[in-house]
């Protein structure tokens, strides 16, 4: 099988969160799937063939386990379509949504697009919160009581963590993976995002994986898009976009936009650049 590999969100031509992309004419067994997952090493590997209807059936696995929905994976596979069908949008029948992805060239890189699935948000348990905070060794004085703490979803299930300045985030990770891992499982959370507001429309992250065997992603599409549809529940001033800025701490710097309407719970426009590895 040929596993092509690319780092989508890129910082231009370096940085970007790697994932695995492989084309097939059928999708491998799950338990084919997860090993090749494995094998790859990163923390998504993508996998898609092409249905009657002229959609593409998809699934991502982690190294450990298989997630609903994964941006920069999603990312990925378009310029994999782009460079070995055609630039142009693509129709993607997930687990349990539809969603699109275009890409094209530009300067050396592929731009890349996707429409996330419907968002929802909700206020996050207290003991959740209090766990998560152990986790990471952070206090009440760490928090931004701007940002409250949120379980948020755009195909994926995240816990969304406001923190009051840059220097919280920087010392949050790294944590106890086992633990992290367990946590997660417990509440049900896919990631945990860790947020700093460098300005309204501007974005600090960190984005923790332990579910699926992974310390820190530099790039987190489905994350980015469940905190901009939870920014638009909350009435943030987002004007309708925000740029993140994640991976600067593992020296993967990766930068990803949201774009969205006001209207509540639609789909996010998540895009950035993508380079072949």
């Amino acid at each position: 099988m040929n596993i092509l590999r690319y780092a989508a969100f890129t910082d231009g031509p370096s940085g970007g969160n790697p994932a695995g992309v492989l084309l097939a004419d059928a999708l491998p067994s799950p338990e084919e799937m997860q090993g090749i997952a494995a094998e790859v090493g990163y923390s998504e590997t993508v996998f898609a063939a092409r249905e009657a209807d002229g959609h593409w059936r998809t699934r991502y696995f982690a190294p450990d386990t298989e997630v609903p929905f994964c941006g920069h994976a999603t990312l990925a596979l378009g310029a994999a379509l782009a460079e070995h069908v055609a630039p142009g949008s693509y129709a993607l029948r997930l687990n349990q949504d539809e969603i699109t992805v275009e890409a094209r060239h530009a300067n050396g890189l592929v731009r890349a697009a996707l429409q996330s699935p419907e968002t929802e948000s909700r206020t996050a348990d207290e003991s959740c919160v209090r766990a998560v905070c152990k986790l990471f060794s952070l206090v009440a004085n760490d928090l931004d009581a701007r940002i409250p703490p949120s379980i948020a979803y755009a195909g994926a299930t995240h816990l969304i963590l406001g923190l009051a300045s840059r220097s919280a985030l920087s010392r949050a990770i790294p944590y106890d993976l086992e633990r992290g891992r367990a946590l997660m499982e417990e509440w049900g959370l896919g990631t945990i995002c860790l947020v700093t507001a460098t300005a309204e429309q501007a974005f600090a992250v960190r984005n923790a994986f332990a579910a699926g065997g992974v310390l820190e992603d530099p790039a987190t599409g489905a994350a980015a898009a469940a905190f901009a549809g939870y920014l638009r529940d909350l009435g943030w001033p987002h004007g309708n976009r925000i740029e993140i800025s994640q991976g600067d701490d593992m020296g993967s710097a990766s930068r990803i936009r949201a774009e969205f309407s006001s209207e509540p719970q639609s789909s996010i426009r998540i895009s950035g650049t993508v380079r072949v590895l």
